[in-house]
């Protein structure tokens, strides 16, 4: 069979560039360009593409992409442990869900969102201690509060990733 005539020939090719683009894990995401964590892992995927593949620099920002995807991956995966838990079985994805279309629900709703995200990011161990606050996250909690859903997603986040003090943490080696 000649590939030209085999629809599929081009198929991996696809997955990889998908891969690529898939800057948050999510298929065809049309919003990897448009918050600025987006943007700087663009920019290492860009780099990292330029450099022999053979070369440290490449392994480094490779190993650098894919810990930056797995910890987005992990924080989305604990954010929507939580939505379940409230209840959000079937809306938990679509509440995840922010795309450049996305709009706050009520302009009043952008300083309690942001307060909100700013006291899980300080009272529990929802993101990563390195973690910067996502424009992402902002647009979920004002999803929350549209739902009148903010204060009990904090309590469970706070029960369920509760902040450790250092002091908690034992000696460090």
């Amino acid at each position: 069979l000649c590939s030209n005539n085999n629809p599929y020939a081009s198929f991996g090719a696809t997955l990889a560039r998908d891969e690529e683009q898939n800057l948050w894990s999510t298929p065809h995401d049309v919003t990897h360009t448009e918050a600025d964590d987006d943007r700087v892992l663009y920019n290492m995927i860009v780099v990292r593409n330029q450099l022999d593949k053979d070369s440290e620099e490449w392994q480094k920002l490779n190993y650098d992409i894919y810990t930056l995807r797995q910890t987005r991956k992990e924080v989305r995966s604990r954010w929507k442990h939580i939505l379940e838990d409230l209840g959000f079985q079937k809306e938990a994805d679509s509440l995840l869900s922010v795309t450049k279309l996305s709009i706050i629900s009520d302009s009043q709703n952008m300083s309690k969102a942001r307060d909100i995200l700013l006291k899980l990011s300080e009272e529990t161990n929802i993101f990563p201690t390195s973690w910067e606050l996502s424009e992402r996250y902002l647009f979920v909690v004002d999803r929350l509060i549209a739902l009148d859903a903010a204060d009990e997603f904090f309590k469970v986040a706070s029960a369920a990733y509760p902040k450790r003090d250092r002091a908690d943490e034992g000696p460090v080696p």
